[in-house]
């Protein structure tokens, strides 16, 4: 894993580079050229840099990775398994604490109705989170995992962020190595990256995180290691500072270039309805904003090859600017969504609506699976075959 920054052990932040548009175009310049930068001058350019240039920048950096001009999408479902939970993360709606009369854990029998309905739906696999439970067994994860593969061989298992591996750690007193190698043998796939929210854990702590920055980074590090691809996300408008945003972004990079096992960043942007948070910071962050932090993600993250944009949190128009400003990847389709939404993301999408607006960014739609491996084109299932299960 990755050594802290001076900058995430002290929490006394570090300064940009440079404080005006000239001084971000050398940047720039030294981008287009190939030339890597440093987290000083990623957070010069997302403060200072003039808008039109970052983004000429970024979708130049997407183009000589992704020269095909081929903007991929996915169509699955977030299945929620449960929402009991032992963290009080103060950004999450979602989440009840044991014994609330709201929690539930899924029964098997309705984990594989949902997974059923989703192949009927198009879809290619699951995004599979729940809440910290304290009570459940390895033994109902593995079970459910492989319950799941005997149906569906084919069907792919994207589950379990490193803040639930985690958890699974404490819960059962393995290591991360075994509890990971346990839910690999079992059926999985590869781990979202759920819980990364902004890896500094000055802020972690402040947001009542349960899962701290070199956590995290370990769980996927390891996951990595035993040959398990992950994503990695940020959140940001969580009251965090700017130099924060980019540490994360330095922390994911760091770790990158040691295992090479993140396969997508996904930056996305704090929903506060209905959460605790959401009484103090009330207001989203502003599209502009979420605009310049995708197009650094790009800029800085040289050796993570896929940039998704987050349209459920900034709407399917951000979305197809975010496609011409660094992104070549605009997510899920997400039959079913539960997390985010109930915080205020009510942004929906079809897959039709998803393909025309890559189309209308200028890009060809490429269909792929949740390990960004592309998928062969096929008729679009009409919604109206099946009513998803809720």
């Amino acid at each position: 894993m990755s050594e802290p920054s001076n900058a995430h052990e002290n929490n006394k932040g570090f300064e940009p580079s440079c404080t005006d548009a000239e001084g971000c175009r050398e940047i720039l310049r030294r981008v287009v050229g190939g030339e890597r930068i440093q987290v000083e001058e990623a957070l010069s350019l997302a403060l200072y840099a003039d808008a039109d240039e970052l983004f000429a920048c970024s979708d130049a950096v997407r183009q000589n990775k992704h020269p095909d001009g081929i903007v991929t999408y996915v169509v699955d479902r977030n299945i929620n398994y449960s929402n009991v939970c032992t963290s009080v993360c103060s950004f999450c709606a979602f989440y009840r604490k044991p014994g609330d009369s709201e929690g539930y854990v899924l029964s098997l029998d309705d984990i594989h109705q949902k997974v059923d309905e989703t192949i009927q739906l198009g879809g290619s696999g699951t995004l599979m989170q729940g809440g910290l439970h304290p009570d459940l067994p390895m033994s109902w994860y593995t079970d459910m995992l492989r319950s799941i593969k005997d149906r569906h061989p084919e069907f792919y298992l994207h589950c379990f962020s490193p803040t639930e591996v985690h958890a699974f750690t404490s819960v059962t007193g393995l290591s991360t190595a075994e509890v990971l190698g346990q839910l690999k043998e079992a059926g999985l796939d590869s781990i979202p990256g759920g819980g990364g929210e902004i890896l500094v854990d000055a802020i972690r702590k402040r947001r009542r995180s349960s899962c701290g920055a070199d956590e995290w980074l370990d769980v996927s590090a390891t996951a990595h290691e035993l040959g398990i691809p992950t994503t990695a996300t940020m959140m940001i408008g969580l009251g965090e500072e700017n130099w924060m945003r980019a540490e994360h972004l330095k922390r994911v990079r760091d770790v990158q270039d040691q295992t090479g096992g993140f396969i997508s960043f996904i930056p996305w942007t704090f929903q506060p309805d209905n959460t605790p948070l959401g009484k103090k910071i009330t207001e989203r962050v502003p599209p502009h904003e979420y605009s310049r932090w995708l197009a650094v993600s790009r800029i800085f993250l040289d050796n993570i090859d896929n940039l998704q944009v987050s349209w459920l949190t900034v709407g399917l128009e951000e979305g197809r600017l975010g496609l011409q400003r660094g992104a070549n990847d605009l997510g899920s389709v997400m039959i079913e969504e539960n997390v985010i939404s109930v915080a205020g993301a009510n942004h929906q999408a079809t897959e039709t609506l998803l393909r025309n607006t890559i189309e209308e960014a200028g890009f060809q739609p490429g269909l792929r699976n949740a390990g960004y491996r592309r998928l062969k084109d096929r008729p679009i299932p009409s919604p109206q075959q099946v009513t998803p299960h809720e």
